[in-house]
């Protein structure tokens, strides 16, 4: 590669190329330069040599990028290997969580299991503590090793330098300068905690499988996830999955929502999905909160649209701009808060400048 002949060799080097190539959501504006590492490259070395902004992404799954693109270098992170010493597992960054998630249950080790089919990185789990089915990262997360682009030093952070919190750690903030290189987690080789979802132990028991057993978990947490539409098929139309976190409620906004005429579930049944899903009976389904705004499954505006039938996923349905998603994020989390007076928080992150 001209002028950074220290990379490795199998590094791909781009000038002002589409970021929506590199995106689930398939929008994104130029990258003033693109660095494509693959498994074996160095992403330390890769840190080291650049000068200027520096931008880390993984497989691009919880992100709208800016139409207008991003300045400096942006980082493609690939470099993926993993090893097991008992009941831990070190991942790096670039690994695809699911395949850390395959090589666990492999080792017959308990604890990510039903984080089953979530899409993305290890670097970018770790920095949104990703959830699902009652397990989150914070709960087998050991330590990571991070760089910091500013003094270029390398040092561990453990679980409390990271303050996990309901779908963030620290590391979500714009404000650190810190690029995670690997993580270490503290798996078990018993089961870790119940599986309590309703959905995920009707589709056991429909399959006649056994919801403690880690490779039944497997295949109960896919199926329930193919079920709701929350895996990403190459099939599908471009999203970049649940847009929302599930927000904090009172008592009063509960009732407003249990008024919706399709909730369909008591008050008692409610609070207690709430606890199951969102580590509280007051962070209530973001999807119910749509749809008691009077928002519809499979509602459309211009290339932009619902999902008919997970209505938290907002989909490209063509040849949307990250503007237009920007604005229809906008209108929602603006009739949410008028006609509810709840705050709905984006889960995707924006990256870059919008109008």
């Amino acid at each position: 590669m001209q002028g950074q002949t220290s990379y490795n060799a199998t590094m791909k080097k781009h000038k002002n190329i589409y970021l929506k190539n590199y995106t689930s959501l398939k929008v994104g504006g130029p990258a003033e330069t693109l660095l494509e590492l693959e498994e074996d490259d160095d992403l330390v070395e890769c840190l080291q040599e650049i000068t200027g902004q520096v931008w880390v992404f993984g497989s691009g799954t919880n992100s709208l990028i800016s139409d207008k693109g991003l300045p400096g270098t942006v980082i493609i992170n690939n470099c993926g290997k993993f090893k097991d010493d008992d009941t831990t597992i070190t991942a790096d960054s670039g690994v695809n969580w699911d395949q850390l998630v395959q090589f666990a249950i492999s080792k017959d080790l308990y604890g990510l299991e039903l984080m089953s089919g979530i899409p993305g990185g290890v670097g970018a789990a770790i920095v949104g503590n990703i959830a699902a089915y009652g397990q989150k990262i914070a709960d087998t997360f050991i330590e990571a090793t991070v760089f910091n682009l500013k003094t270029q030093e390398i040092k561990t952070l453990i679980k409390n330098d990271l303050k996990f919190d309901y779908r963030t750690s620290s590391l979500a903030s714009k404000k650190h300068d810190l690029v995670i290189l690997n993580a270490t987690f503290k798996l078990s080789k018993k089961p870790t905690m119940q599986l309590e979802y309703d959905s995920a132990l009707n589709v056991a028991k429909e399959l006649q499988l056994i919801p403690h057993s880690l490779k039944d978990r497997r295949t109960i947490i896919m199926e329930t996830r193919k079920r709701a539409g929350s895996l990403l098929t190459k099939d599908a139309h471009a999203t970049a999955g649940s847009f929302f976190k599930n927000p904090i409620v009172n008592q009063e906004q509960v009732d407003s929502i249990l008024k919706y005429e399709e909730a369909g579930i008591s008050k008692q049944q409610l609070l207690r999905q709430n606890k199951i899903h969102g580590g509280s009976s007051v962070r209530v389904s973001a999807a119910l909160v749509l749809l008691a705004a009077g928002f519809k499954r499979g509602q459309t505006w211009g290339n932009v649209r619902l999902h008919p039938d997970h209505i938290l996923k907002i989909e490209n349905t063509g040849k949307a701009k990250a503007q237009e998603i920007h604005d229809v994020v906008h209108f929602i989390t603006g009739t949410v808060k008028s006609r509810l007076n709840i705050d709905l928080e984006p889960e995707v992150r924006f990256i870059g400048s919008f109008n």
